[in-house]
């Protein structure tokens, strides 16, 4: 059974449309949720949550449909947003003691367990808090109650590289029992690379591609080679491309791969297909 299995989410409004947006997440594992600004990441997961309304589609979490028993499965959802938007001046004691009010699977001996382990002390004020102490101490309170499902909507934003390295061992640590998984929205690819399992990637809308986060990455290719043998053919076959006075680089799918023989050929990583799957055809730079 999959912990959270997101059929046909469709939201419109004036200026864009989610549309039939799809995916399933298994217990025990990560997904990253990648797409540009605006791509419509912020949205899947405000109507998934039905933090906006959808037109059309189901969500189940634990096999249940979350909108028919939308109070009892938001007790096992843990949501962050990058933070804790609450007052600044407010001691993280005073916010613990409204949260726990909220869930009658609160655990006070976990809590101070991860206050413990992420170094946190409930005295402090929301101000004194740094990026990363924010997101650990929303963690906390997610953890305390027994969430199962994590969604962390750009969680790392902000973070210094060992700031985010460290909270990704955190994440590593939720799902090892197998019991937790996180949905996990970010523009750091380079995350990504280091801890997901799946990959959901989603543009204009709609969701292009959601797999297992090796085969996403295997069903691509990253070619390179002189401006001369950039022909029809080769520009056919790429996804998206760059060129420069010194050559070109671009990006084809795996399976058109014969179209590119005899030309540089690698495997790319999690940025570099969404950069040449965004950036399209043809795109010219100046060389240093």
């Amino acid at each position: 059974m999959n912990l959270l299995e997101v059929r046909h989410l469709s939201k419109r409004y004036e200026s864009f449309q989610l549309d039939d947006v799809s995916f399933a997440l298994p217990p025990g594992y990560i997904m990253g949720f990648i797409g540009r600004n605006g791509a419509g990441k912020t949205t899947t997961i405000k109507s998934l949550l039905n933090l906006v309304h959808p037109d059309s589609g189901t969500v189940t979490v634990l096999g249940q449909d979350f909108y028919a028993h939308e109070l009892e499965l938001k007790k096992v959802i843990g949501l962050t947003v990058g933070g804790v938007a609450y007052y600044p001046r407010l001691r993280l004691a005073r916010i613990t003691d409204v949260f726990r009010r909220f869930y009658d699977t609160w655990d006070e001996a976990a809590y101070r367990a991860y206050l413990r382990r992420f170094d946190l002390v409930d005295t402090k004020r929301v101000q004194e808090l740094s990026a990363g102490m924010s997101v650990k101490y929303a963690l906390a309170l997610a953890l305390s109650h027994d969430a199962k499902l994590l969604i962390l909507d750009e969680p790392t934003s902000g973070l210094d590289p060992v700031s985010r390295d460290d909270l990704l061992d955190v994440f590593r640590e939720i799902i090892e029992a197998g019991e937790r998984s996180i949905l996990f929205s970010t523009q750091i690819t380079s995350d990504l690379d280091k801890c997901a399992d799946y990959i959901t990637y989603i543009k204009q809308g709609r969701v292009i591609a959601s797999a297992e986060t090796a085969d996403f990455v295997d069903g691509y290719r990253l070619v390179g080679g002189r401006k001369d043998q950039l022909t029809p053919a080769v520009q056919a076959a790429l996804v998206g491309s760059r060129i420069t006075d010194l050559g070109f680089t671009g990006l084809t799918k795996t399976a058109d791969a014969a179209a590119v023989a005899g030309l540089e050929v690698s495997v790319p990583d999690i940025e570099q297909i969404m950069v040449f799957v965004e950036r399209g055809q043809a795109t010219t730079g100046a060389t240093k």
